[in-house]
């Protein structure tokens, strides 16, 4: 039987279906049964499920004007290779985070081709917490630094000069604390090719934070 999709009512979380007896109770494995034979209301019961989950993996990744498009990007991925997942290799909201992770991914390869060379500049507080951050010298002060509330936008800054690998091996490993072996699980990688990327990519990140330190002009004269 062919499988058809309601883009909007299926994929989009905020425009699901309310739960209802006929998949409230029921397991993501029965759901996916249901879903492969054709049934939209069982996969609309996975994405109300882990819609959540997903959009806040997506939300970490990407501009909040591009979430929406990626985490239903991420589910009709999901919904399109549903007969490819295996219980037996993990839990289904694991799966979709790998999916809304490399969507994300493919999100900023996307974005990457068509942006300018230049970039916008710091406002003073970032300017501070870079200036901290690169003179950091071991990674817990470095994950200390970026653990502050200014991180966060200053770091989006900077990561807009990465690769999309780089910038999601920095996301993954630095910033959200993933081990090797998950980041690796989520982007498909080798763990050796993920250890040395996360390598690179933090000291890539030092350097291209240190030319965006340009000085600030004194707002104010100096008092005589």
């Amino acid at each position: 039987m062919h499988r058809t999709l309601d883009r909007t009512a299926a994929i989009d979380p905020a425009g699901a279906a309310p739960g209802n007896g006929e998949t409230g109770g029921a397991t993501d494995g029965e759901l996916v049964r249901r879903a492969l034979a054709g049934e939209s209301r069982a996969f609309e019961g996975l994405v109300r499920r882990h819609g959540p989950r997903v959009q806040r993996t997506v939300r970490r990744h990407v501009p909040g004007d591009a979430a929406q498009d990626v985490v239903q990007e991420a589910f009709l991925r999901a919904y399109v290779s549903l007969a490819n997942y295996r219980a037996a290799e993990g839990a289904l909201g694991d799966w979709l985070v790998t999916l809304a992770v490399r969507a994300s991914y493919d999100h900023w390869r996307a974005r990457y081709r068509r942006r300018e060379a230049s970039g916008p500049r710091f406002a003073e507080s970032h300017q501070a917490w870079a200036e901290r951050v690169t003179q950091a010298r071991s990674v817990e002060a470095f994950e200390e630094e970026t653990a502050r509330r200014e991180a966060r936008e200053v770091l989006q800054l900077a990561l807009a000069r990465l690769s999309p690998e780089e910038r999601l091996v920095v996301s993954l490993v630095h910033l959200e604390g993933l081990s090797v072996a998950e980041a690796a699980r989520q982007l498909g990688w080798s763990e050796i090719n993920v250890k040395v990327r996360a390598h690179r990519s933090r000291r890539k990140l030092r350097t291209v934070l240190e030319p965006l330190l340009e000085p600030l002009p004194n707002r104010t004269p100096e008092a005589k």
